[in-house]
């Protein structure tokens, strides 16, 4: 999908850290092959502070929403604590490329990392694998598409996009890995809410929008509990 270099929203600010809704499409990383990222952008974060903030946890280029990102290495090593504790509270947003008869559960699977040389590498369920727990309900169904609420437990890398194809029985849609690639679409991913506690300080509570590409599809969240 192509990436408009609009400005980015800001969802949540203080002197120690932001939130910044990130667009769909938008790689935290500069790619190898050249184009734009976060990277290159961070500087327009520093809303009159000496440092430039730095994401404290990460997102799939493809995942649109709420991106927390520290002002100094301090909060840095204090958040990304937090994230390894699970201590932190998300809220997903996917669509996925199939109707769920279920209207909620929890999904099990542990997950581990493979590679190969011609598909490159990908997460599978294993039992062997790193302990992944994410809980789910669907919002919505239309047009043979579920609008479902993801809330992990665990980060594990990819963890909603494998539990949606391996323990929901389909893939996000968009999903060029775990599903099927749509031509000029991203994997439909969203990060709706995070809350993040903080000792001593109010905590970090951040919700992003509904982006335009679900709505499109006729879907619509009233607010993200």
């Amino acid at each position: 999908m192509t990436i408009v270099n609009h400005a980015l929203t800001i969802l949540f600010e203080d002197a120690e850290a932001l939130v910044i809704d990130k667009p769909g499409g938008l790689p935290l990383d500069r790619p190898r092959a050249g184009g734009p990222s976060l990277e290159d952008r961070v500087d327009e974060l520093r809303l009159g502070f000496q440092r430039s903030p730095w994401p404290v946890h990460r997102l799939d280029q493809d995942t649109s929403g709420c991106l927390l990102m520290a002002r100094n290495p301090r909060a840095l090593k204090r958040y990304s604590a937090a994230f390894e504790a699970r201590q932190v509270a998300k809220v997903y947003y996917g669509v996925v490329a199939g109707l769920i008869a279920e209207s909620s559960g929890t999904i099990s699977l542990n997950l581990s990392k493979i590679s190969s040389e011609k598909d490159g590498w990908r997460m599978i369920p294993a039992r062997a694998g790193k302990a992944a727990v994410t809980h789910w309900r669907v919002i919505d169904r239309r047009d043979g598409l579920t609008l479902v609420e993801f809330r992990p437990e665990t980060g594990r890398t990819h963890q909603i996009r494998v539990h949606a194809a391996s323990g929901l029985g389909h893939a996000l849609l968009g999903d060029p890995v775990y599903g099927r690639k749509l031509p000029g679409a991203r994997t439909m991913l969203h990060a709706a809410r995070l809350d993040v506690p903080r000792e001593g300080k109010d905590a970090i509570h951040a919700v992003a929008p509904l982006p335009a590409d679900f709505v499109a599809l006729g879907f619509a969240v009233d607010s993200v509990p």
